[in-house]
């Protein structure tokens, strides 16, 4: 419904999750020429469009709300609504009562309850895409241009009176005072849930297969084209580079062969670029997929084992098909990998993140009767949300050597030098740090969240809050209600002004955990959609795709189905060492290593 007067919109009824916004909260400005969108008044994902030059009217279309603002609950949504548990009483049943998820892990509730878990996430992430940083309205250029981060929320309008809107002080806190006050480390904080080092590596290698921010074009911009789980980190992004990497016989990847053990090749065999500093010897400079891998030994270690594998697949597919050329065999060996990774992820380290007593499974077909969509696109709050470096440690222990970050960072000798299995074993029994709950990221590392922070400031980034209610979670009424720390609290209303006013990414960082937990609640809930659709959207997982004839019959299809995080590690070494996203439970309690 149109309303024609912005002296109106000052005093519409602004709701959240049912409850009004007083009067005095919308009426900081008193200019008609305000955009009254300014005022996010349009709920439940309804979409404010202006009209005139103080007029606006929300397009409540299959929100399951109507009237002025979307707050008016249809009678089903009203319903769903009153039997929908609050997210953490669903998180604490989840992570409670062993006898109960017992017996529903043995029976088909099993199945029934992962259709819903992956229905219901995946439900909450717009497809096809909306919105981009260049558009904060549906055109064809957001949908077609995958160059493109998507968007869930739109930008905050340009013309409004504040940064985040019409809440808050007319200029954000300093970054730097935010990052050196909030974030930064003063003592290290395991998390609570025992995740490890080989988790933390795991998902700096996992993720950046898809987050490749393309600054060179502009802010909001990808290299990722493939968007989603596509292997370009082992692979390549491009056709070139993909061609430099392969060995072109029999599908597989080139290598380099050291103490008998298969290793990556270096730039000068492969003939790729990557991101070396000159000090960094050619014999060194390993060539990998992701051209930024050499960065961390953790990189380095899971490029070497997932070259191992795709050439032990191409091995096994060889003798199953000798008729087969260089090309099949490699796609074909492409495809099993891409397979085996969704699996180690939903069913190793998803498993993992979210403490589920329900054992998580990866079956497409569990989809199959549903309305699904199988297509993805990365959206950048999902890149802003994923950096994770609080648990990044203060050093790292290695077979009774402790190495600092200037012996760590772009040393690809360590990992010849100690070898996969002794990585593995070093990197699973050393703990990672808590993500949430602030003050817990090395100051090696602070300049990459400082970053993320003004990027997200340039990019015009909505409030926390929002996204709170776009996931359909309550908004925050105050900075303590977020933080439960009195003297964080005192400190972030003095510098925003407004808990509506907090920045998204800050917000995920500083707000509680969940008790024994490495997150709060905003980065599961928020998290876990994103994760969720771009794992099931892949194409493999479609009905025309997820047969054994995709993966060159029923061995490659057992591999696929048979694939986790032990089995890649064992599999492609002497020796299998302990290897886990956890922290061994009843050993190493030295200090040194926590």
């Amino acid at each position: 419904m149109k309303v024609s007067s912005f002296l109106q919109t000052c005093t519409l009824i602004l709701v959240s999750h049912g409850q009004t916004i007083p009067d005095e909260k919308v009426k900081t400005v008193s200019s008609r020429s305000v955009n009254p969108c300014c005022f996010y008044p349009c709920q439940h994902i309804g979409i404010c469009v202006r009209s005139g030059m103080d007029g606006y009217e929300c397009d409540c279309t299959r929100t399951g709300y109507y009237g002025e603002n979307c707050t008016i609950p249809e009678f089903w949504t009203r319903v769903r609504e009153h039997l929908k548990p609050k997210p953490d009483l669903l998180h604490y049943i989840l992570t409670h009562f062993h006898w109960l998820w017992d017996i529903i892990n043995a029976t088909r509730l099993r199945d029934w309850l992962m259709r819903i878990v992956l229905t219901a996430r995946s439900d909450l992430i717009p497809s096809p895409p909306t919105y981009n940083s260049k558009y904060g309205y549906l055109n064809w250029e957001s949908y077609y241009n995958t160059t493109y981060y998507t968007r869930i929320l739109p930008p905050v309008p340009e013309d409004c009176p504040t940064p985040m809107g019409v809440k808050g002080k007319t200029k954000l806190p300093d970054v730097e005072l935010l990052v050196q006050r909030f974030m930064v480390r003063q003592t290290f904080k395991p998390d609570p849930q025992g995740t490890n080092l080989m988790f933390a590596f795991f998902a700096q290698h996992f993720t950046h297969q898809f987050f490749k921010t393309h600054n060179r074009m502009g802010l909001g911009f990808t290299k990722a084209l493939g968007h989603g789980v596509d292997a370009g980190h082992i692979y390549g992004d491009n056709l070139v580079r993909q061609l430099n990497l392969r060995l072109l016989k029999d599908g597989k990847l080139k290598y380099q062969l050291l103490n008998g053990e298969m290793y990556p090749p270096t730039e000068a065999e492969a003939k790729v670029n990557m991101s070396y500093p000159p000090t960094v010897p050619p014999e060194h400079r390993l060539a990998i997929g992701q051209e930024v891998f050499g960065l961390l030994p953790g990189l380095s270690m899971y490029a070497t084992l997932w070259l191992r594998e795709h050439n032990r697949i191409c091995d096994i597919l060889l003798r199953e098909h000798p008729t087969w050329d260089d090309e099949q065999l490699f796609q074909t060996a492409r495809l099993i990998v891409i397979g085996e990774t969704i699996r180690i992820v939903i069913e190793d380290y998803v498993q993992h993140l979210s403490g589920y007593l329900l054992d998580l499974k990866f079956d497409p077909e569990l989809l199959f009767n549903s309305r699904f969509q199988y297509q993805n696109r990365i959206s950048l709050e999902f890149n802003h949300l994923y950096h994770w470096h609080p648990l990044m440690p203060d050093s790292f222990h290695i077979d009774g050597d402790e190495i600092q970050y200037s012996q760590f960072i772009f040393n690809t000798s360590i990992l010849t030098h100690y070898g996969v299995e002794t990585l593995v074993e070093a990197f699973s029994k050393q703990h990672a740090g808590q993500v949430g709950g602030g003050k817990n990221i090395h100051p090696v590392i602070i300049k990459v969240t400082a970053g993320v922070i003004r990027e997200s400031r340039q990019l015009r980034v909505q409030p926390f809050n929002e996204y709170r209610k776009r996931f359909n979670l309550e908004p925050y009424a105050s900075f303590f209600e977020l933080t439960e720390n009195a003297e964080i609290a005192r400190e972030l209303e003095e510098l925003y002004g407004d808990i509506d006013a907090l920045e998204f990414y800050p917000g995920l960082l500083l707000e509680k955990t969940r008790p024994g937990a490495i997150f709060g609640e905003s980065m599961v809930e928020m998290g876990a959609p994103f994760s969720l659709k771009g794992l099931l959207g892949n194409p493999i997982c479609s009905p025309e795709y997820w047969k054994p004839s995709t993966f060159g019959g029923q061995t490659g299809f057992n591999l696929v189905n048979s694939a986790s995080l032990e089995r890649l590690v064992c599999l492609n070494t002497k020796r299998c060492p302990y290897v886990a996203f956890k922290v061994p439970s009843q050993s190493h309690t030295d200090k040194s290593e926590l």
